[in-house]
């Protein structure tokens, strides 16, 4: 069966599609999107990671700004190159083909057979400029499983988690053009947890690719141990859990809007679970056994290192 995975590229999307692949998922295309990083640094972490980890798949380029304009990314957590490291860096490759996302995505939903899944790991915009050119396309869509928005308090400000803030008019669009959204949130990602105990395991697992991800994890883990917290939440790979091993995840109707406006809020997704007070549009990850999604990511992380 084959999905469709957008993405902003930075250490914990790598690691989501190391879970989609372990999964025996077959993955039809990558749309990038600015994020964890400006547009032309993602292009050259997916090169980066294309060439480290043998992809095959068409990687195709996105939306380089928002909806409305902006540039908001993650440069001041993951550091300038989105990809937060203890040293090593991805290798350098030849720059991706200049393949626009739109018209790949637009030829997928045309062709691909149903289901047509997506799991989107950064701000939703790609999906926005689909939902908004090609409606009749973008409901086509079946599933759209995306790691974003949060339920209680925010990480990028204390409202907004990052992926909403960085875009929340798409986010609004999505919601307003009625794609099957499930929201993975913060809220559920903080549950799933990786502390520094995880790193030596990965290192010695003795393939190409052991060091590298060892590193790569190590550095997205020292972002929690800096801020005095033990363990680090392992965001895009919970989602990809929940997209690629859907049994494993519970999820619950719900009511979700976006607030694109006040200065304290703008980002912040509000969730209204009580059945009457409006109509559910959309889904939220609600239940897991934690443990065992933490369990499938490292173990997609150890098979890769093994290589």
């Amino acid at each position: 069966m084959g999905v469709w995975i957008d993405t902003d590229m930075g250490f914990d999307d790598i690691a989501a599609i190391l879970v989609v692949r372990r999964a025996g998922l077959t993955i039809d295309g990558v749309s990038l999107s600015f994020g964890n990083a400006p547009l032309a640094q993602v292009r050259a972490n997916a090169a980066g990671a294309a060439r480290a980890f043998g992809w095959d798949f068409p990687i195709h380029t996105g939306r380089g700004a928002a909806v409305m304009g902006g540039r908001e990314t993650a440069q001041s957590i993951l550091g300038q190159s989105g990809i937060p490291t203890r040293g090593l860096t991805l290798p350098e490759a030849a720059a991706l083909p200049e393949s626009p996302a739109f018209a790949a995505l637009c030829h997928w939903l045309e062709t691909a057979p149903a289901p047509r899944r997506i799991l989107a790991l950064g701000p939703l915009t790609n999906l926005a400029a689909l939902a908004l050119a090609r409606p009749d396309l973008a409901a086509r869509i079946d599933e759209l499983v995306w790691m974003g928005g949060g339920i209680g308090a925010g990480n990028h400000t204390a409202s907004a988690e990052f992926n909403a803030y960085a875009d929340p008019e798409a986010l609004a669009i999505v919601l307003a053009h009625a794609l099957p959204l499930k929201m993975v949130d913060l809220d559920f990602c903080r549950r799933i947890l990786a502390g520094p105990e995880v790193i030596a395991p990965l290192a010695a697992a003795g393939g190409r690719n052991a060091a590298l991800l060892a590193d790569h994890l190590g550095g997205f883990i020292d972002i929690a141990l800096s801020r005095g917290r033990p363990a680090m939440a392992l965001y895009d790979p919970a989602a990809a859990v929940a997209f690629a091993y859907p049994e494993r995840v519970g999820f619950r109707a719900a009511r979700i809007d976006v607030e694109c406006a006040g200065h304290l809020t703008r980002g912040r997704t509000v969730v209204e679970t009580r059945p009457g007070r409006a109509p559910f549009n959309a889904e939220f990850a609600a239940d897991c056994d934690a443990e065992a999604v933490r369990d499938i990511i490292l173990s997609a992380l150890t098979d890769e290192a093994s290589r």
